[in-house]
C-alpha cells in the first residue's frame, strides 16, 4: 500500500512570486500541443493550418480552457462553495477545472478565430483534436501532485493503491484514479487519435473520434473516482462527470455516422 507524497504544491518561488506545479503542468500542456500541431503542420500540409495561425489558434484555446475550466468548475461541480466565497473563483493555481467546461470553452474559442481567419470549424477542430490528450494527462498529473480528485475506495490487495491523507477518512486505501486518467484520456487516446489522424478521414471524423473517446475513457474512470456532488448536490449510481460525458459520446456517434455518410456521397 502506498502513501501520497504530500507534494508541496509551490514548485518554487521568486520573491514574492510563487509559482505552482498546477499551473507548471498547464503550462506543459499548452507548450506539447504546440509542438505537436508544428509536427503534424509539417506532417499534413494540405490541412491548410499555417504556423502563425497556430499561434493565434493557441491564444485563444488558452483562453477558452482557463475561462471555459474554471466557470465549468463553478457551475458545474461546486456551485455552493463558491457562492458562499466568491474570491475564491480566480483562484486557478489551487486546482479546480472542470474539463467539460474547459472543453466548452474551447469551441467557443475556435468557433471565434475560425470566423477571425475565414477556416471551417470542424476542419479545424479536426486539426486540434489529436493534440489535446497529452495536454489533458498533464492536467491529471497536476491534480495527483496537488493530491485532489482522489480515488473510491480500494481493495487493499492491490500494490498499487494509495492513502490520501487529505481525504476525510485519511487512512483509507484508494485508487490513484488520477494517474488511470492521465493514462486513459491521455496517453492511450492520444495513441488512438494520433494514428486515426494520420490518414486522411472525412472531415468531421477525427473530432468525432476524440469526442467517443473522452467520453468512454471518463465514463469508466469514474468508476474508480470518488464521485462529485455536482450542481445537484447530492450523489447518484450516474457520476455528474458521467452525466457530462453522455453527450459527448452520443454526439461523437452521430458526428462519425454522418461525417462518414457524407464522405460516401
Amino acid at each position: 500500500m502506498l502513501v501520497h507524497p504530500q507534494f508541496d504544491p509551490v514548485a518554487f518561488s521568486i520573491g514574492p512570486l510563487k509559482v505552482h506545479w498546477y499551473g507548471l503542468m498547464y503550462l506543459l500542456a499548452f507548450l506539447q500541443l504546440w509542438w505537436l500541431g508544428k509536427r503534424r503542420l509539417a506532417a499534413r500540409p494540405e490541412l491548410g493550418m499555417t504556423e502563425k495561425g497556430l499561434d493565434d489558434l493557441l491564444f485563444y484555446g488558452v483562453l477558452g480552457v482557463v475561462l471555459g475550466g474554471r466557470l465549468g468548475q463553478v457551475l458545474f461541480y461546486e456551485p455552493g462553495y463558491y457562492f458562499d466565497h466568491p474570491s475564491e473563483i480566480l483562484s486557478v493555481w489551487k486546482g479546480g477545472m472542470s474539463f467539460h467546461g474547459g472543453f466548452l470553452g474551447v469551441l467557443a474559442a475556435v468557433a471565434i478565430w475560425a470566423r477571425k481567419h475565414n477556416a471551417s470549424w470542424l476542419a479545424t477542430t479536426d486539426f486540434i483534436a489529436p493534440l489535446v490528450p497529452l495536454g489533458l494527462a498533464f492536467g491529471r498529473l497536476g491534480n495527483f501532485i496537488n493530491g485532489e480528485l482522489w480515488g473510491r475506495v480500494a481493495d487493499p490487495s492491490l500494490p498499487w493503491t494509495m492513502i490520501f491523507p487529505q481525504a476525510m477518512d485519511e487512512a483509507i486505501p484508494r485508487h490513484p484514479s488520477q494517474l488511470y486518467q492521465a493514462l486513459g484520456e491521455g496517453l492511450l487516446l492520444f495513441i488512438i487519435l494520433w494514428v486515426y489522424a494520420r490518414k486522411e478521414r472525412p472531415r468531421g471524423a477525427v473530432s468525432a473520434v476524440f469526442l467517443i473517446g473522452y467520453g468512454m475513457f471518463r465514463f469508466i474512470a469514474e468508476y474508480f473516482r470518488e464521485p462529485d456532488h455536482g450542481i445537484f448536490g447530492i450523489s447518484t449510481v450516474v457520476s455528474m462527470g458521467q452525466w457530462l460525458s453522455l453527450p459527448m459520446i452520443v454526439a461523437g456517434v452521430i458526428m462519425l455516422a454522418w461525417a462518414t455518410r457524407r464522405a460516401r456521397v
